[in-house]
């Protein structure tokens, strides 16, 4: 065996880590708590989980694995292992080796778990080392067997006899039907796969002939299933079921949810169905109810942006709006702004509809308008419980835009989302809703215009030539000489889409004196952002156009996304 080392050193001589950043994560950690040196480093983004697996393979003459195998020869001790245990000891079993059976672990230096899956299974443990992610990839692709039994399930629908299926789709049958009956399978496959491939919404479409399940991945909606289209009725009708909505209306919009556990997450499913001509359409909402709130760093903004963007935000009154069409990521930056001001000594309430993620020490108010709790009246309402920061999701109309103003105006710092294409249709569009030109002007510290646009897959992410037309729809203003684009070729991990994931586009309208001076003289939105881009405003293709040439997305994403920039 070779002399032990310390991971510090590891990391030093080995992975070229800063010593400097050693030495301060050294000094930092009688006050953590007990981290050790390496989640420190991690949580500092110093160093990447990749490096510091490996490092600790290194340290403990333990085997390294980047990327497991889709299918694994020891699936059947999923069965006896629990995917809690899995999960909390970040372990994953891989492979019977040599009388020994390999399991990968995220912190191998912790013996408990190996004892108690030596004692359980009987077998010699050979500990090797992953990461976190690469671990819980495996644990939920493992796990999720029913995922991978959609299209059995279709093919098993589609074997049934009609007499059968109808007995099959009686809605007191569903409630009362064991879970291996094909229609609750199948809706159950439906959701763990969506959730599997990253999916926001799932889609269940009815037409004349045939009947479509739609995901949305990344903004896009990708077709997966074709069901027979006699499963339709008991497809809506178990959905119903899961709810608490009423199976025998079928000509009315109804709107619910349902909170189901998938592979250890906890999601919150919200229903919406609505009356067509060939049949009811269902739209669900997916929500990890466990994933945290991104920072404003994590959403794609560069530092330059994020030091105006801190230093509008820290303002103590003042109207600071987000702007861009639905699905742009306007409430995500909204609470990741909150998330950033979210202190003690800060008063939080927000005016939403709907709430998406619950933030911890702050007020969050559900608009409902069956009972007149509008945003505008429930926004007079916080406006008595004395708060520092009020968040409305969205300004609607005249009532809720003036009372928004007013609020600044007393002493507030308000958050709010308008929906308009840039920065600067934003102060228009205040004016046209009623609001004087003065006080828009005196009111509002900045509007951030923003788009979300795929980011390439870092997998299968390659160098290409892009199509001439593209390149002269973009023009040559901005390009440098010899540009090099990215794209995603298509992989297992993509699912061959060649994206994952997204990330934030942005232009800040900064409201200084000149532009106060255009807005008073209701001059119109080309010409305030004119004003803007003259004094360095980035334009929202600009600012996309910076990701493209830095290999985070493609040149066809950002043109997609932009197609209303001049």
């Amino acid at each position: 065996m070779n002399e032990w080392r310390l991971i510090g050193e590891i990391l030093r001589q080995d992975f070229e880590v800063a010593g400097e950043q050693v030495e301060a994560a050294l000094a930092e950690q009688p006050q953590s708590g007990g981290s050790r040196l390496g989640e420190l480093l991690l949580q500092k983004e110093q160093v990447s989980e990749e490096v510091l697996a490996q490092a600790l393979a290194l340290q403990l003459e333990l085997a390294y694995i980047p990327e497991f195998p889709e299918q694994s020869s020891v699936e059947d001790l999923l069965a006896r292992i629990p995917i809690g245990f899995a999960k909390e000891n970040r372990l994953y079993p891989l492979e019977r080796r040599e009388g020994q059976l390999l399991i990968a672990m995220a912190d191998p230096l912790d013996s408990r778990p190996l004892n108690d899956l030596g004692a359980l299974t009987g077998e010699a443990i050979e500990p090797c080392v992953a990461t976190p992610t690469e671990i819980l990839r495996a644990i939920n692709r493992g796990y999720e067997k029913t995922a991978g039994e959609t299209q059995e399930v279709v093919e098993e629908i589609e074997g049934d006899s009609p007499s059968d299926l109808a007995h099959n789709l009686e809605p007191e049958d569903l409630l009362d039907t064991a879970d291996e009956a094909p229609i609750i399978r199948f809706v159950n496959s439906l959701i763990t796969q969506g959730t599997k491939e990253r999916a926001s919404d799932i889609h269940i479409e009815p037409f004349e002939n045939e009947l479509l399940v739609r995901y949305r991945i990344d903004g896009i909606l990708y077709e997966v299933l074709r069901p027979p289209l006699k499963a339709h009725a008991g497809i809506v009708s178990r959905i119903k079921i899961m709810a608490q909505l009423n199976i025998a209306e079928k000509r009315l919009p109804q709107d619910g949810r349902f909170r189901v556990r998938v592979a250890g997450s906890d999601l919150d499913i919200r229903v919406s169905t609505l009356p067509t001509a060939f049949g009811e359409r269902v739209v669900l909402r997916l929500l990890d109810k466990a994933s945290s709130v991104l920072s404003l760093e994590q959403i794609g903004m560069e530092n330059d942006l994020l030091h105006q963007v801190n230093g509008m935000i820290n303002k103590s009154h003042g109207v600071f709006l987000v702007t861009g069409p639905t699905g742009s990521g306007k409430t995500t930056t909204l609470y990741s702004a909150l998330t950033r001001l979210n202190q003690r000594e800060k008063n939080i309430i927000t005016v939403e509809d709907p709430i998406e993620y619950q933030l911890t020490g702050v007020g969050q108010i559900q608009v409902n308008p069956k009972i007149d709790l509008t945003f505008a009246n429930g926004l007079r309402s916080i406006l008595r419980q004395d708060p520092d920061i009020i968040m409305v999701g969205e300004i609607r109309d005249q009532e809720t835009a003036e009372i928004v103003v007013q609020s600044a105006l007393t002493g507030h710092m308000v958050f709010s989302t308008l929906h308009t294409n840039d920065a600067a249709g934003a102060l228009t569009r205040l004016v046209e809703m009623g609001i004087e030109p003065f006080l828009a002007a005196s009111s509002i510290v900045g509007i951030l215009a923003q788009r979300l646009v795929r980011q390439i897959c870092p997998h299968c992410r390659e160098e290409y030539q892009p199509p001439t037309e593209l390149l002269a729809e973009l023009g040559e203003e901005g390009l440098p000489a010899n540009p090099v684009f990215y794209r995603g070729r298509g992989c297992k991990r993509c699912m061959d889409i060649g994206y994952w994931g997204r990330t934030g586009i942005y232009e800040l309208l900064p409201i200084n004196d000149q532009v106060r001076e255009l807005l008073l003289q209701n001059r119109d939105a080309a010409s305030i952002r004119n004003a803007a881009i003259q004094q360095g405003m980035q334009p929202l293709r600009a600012a996309g156009l910076a990701k493209a040439l830095a290999g985070e997305t493609s040149l066809e994403e950002v043109l997609r996304v932009t197609q209303e920039e001049v």
